[in-house]
């Protein structure tokens, strides 16, 4: 008589899980143990490799989306992106060191205003570029004294740790690298149908503002978005994935590839499936 019993690795896993206070939801698919993905759900590859979880993910996007609709260099979403590493590990807090909230942990009592306006990442990001185009010669600063002469932090040469993982993201999120960004998005969506497609145009709107090119609805469901180049197309491609998880997004397509929530990754697409070079197509779950 065979019995099956519950592989000893699996059970020792949930067991350390739950010892160290990690919540996971376990499914079992035909009688067997589903373990939950314990890595990042992001991985981000330009001439390096940075690991994010989906929320920091969208929130990179979201602070290089604000700074390009500024028309900030390159650059300066470096800075921007490792100030916001150092931070808040690029996430949006509702707390920190005295009053400080937010993506850039700014204060209200220091004028970067009130502390709801500080949590749009869209609004701090803006303030955090508008103070640093103040500061005279940022450009050829290194990453830590330009965020320094806006932060004005305790730990001045903090932010210089996170330079090169910055780099990266700002190389994939600004257009310059093909099929950068993947996030595996695994569960139940966020939203569906005409209401995903209709959160998925209005954060794209706000990010991006009114420099973003026409925006039309997809049969399919979803939206469509026209580019003049391959770099705006993979800015575009790149949000897209970037902010999956929230919006409800199945699959985007730019020029040959695909990437689908499941599945994470970019894939070579051929025929009917190929959106070419001068639209970005995004499908939301039905």
């Amino acid at each position: 008589m065979c019995v099956r019993r519950k592989p000893v690795v699996v059970v020792a896993l949930l067991a350390l899980l739950g010892a160290l206070g990690v919540v996971v939801a376990v499914t079992s698919v035909g009688g067997k143990i589903k373990l939950p993905q314990l890595g990042p759900e992001c991985i981000v590859r330009a001439d390096g490799e940075v690991a994010l979880d989906l929320v920091q993910m969208a929130n990179a996007a979201t602070i290089t989306a604000v700074g390009v609709r500024r028309k900030m260099p390159e650059r300066a979403v470096v800075i921007a992106l490792a100030t916001a590493l150092q931070e808040s590990k690029l996430e949006n807090l509702d707390t920190g060191d005295r009053d400080s909230v937010g993506l850039f942990q700014q204060r209200p009592s220091q004028g970067w205003g009130t502390p709801e306006k500080i949590q749009d990442p869209r609004y701090s990001a803006g303030k955090f570029y508008s103070a640093l185009k103040k500061v005279k010669g940022w450009q050829k600063m290194r990453v830590t004294d330009a965020a320094q002469k806006v932060q004005r932090s305790a730990y001045p040469n903090a932010y210089e740790k996170w330079a090169d993982e910055s780099a990266v993201l700002a190389k994939a999120l600004t257009g310059r690298a093909t099929g950068a960004v993947e996030c595996t998005v695994s569960g139940e969506p966020a939203l569906r149908g005409a209401t995903a497609a209709a959160a998925l145009a209005e954060g794209m709107r706000l990010d991006w503002g009114k420099g973003l090119a026409t925006i039309e609805a997809t049969q399919a469901g979803g939206l469509s978005v026209a580019v003049k180049d391959a770099g705006a197309g993979w800015r575009y491609a790149h949000w897209l994935v970037s902010h999956a998880s929230s919006t409800g997004v199945e699959r985007v397509r730019f020029a040959d590839l695909e990437w689908s929530a499941p599945g994470g990754k970019w894939q070579p697409v051929t025929g009917d499936g190929v959106a070419g070079n001068a639209t970005v197509v995004a499908e939301v779950f039905h």
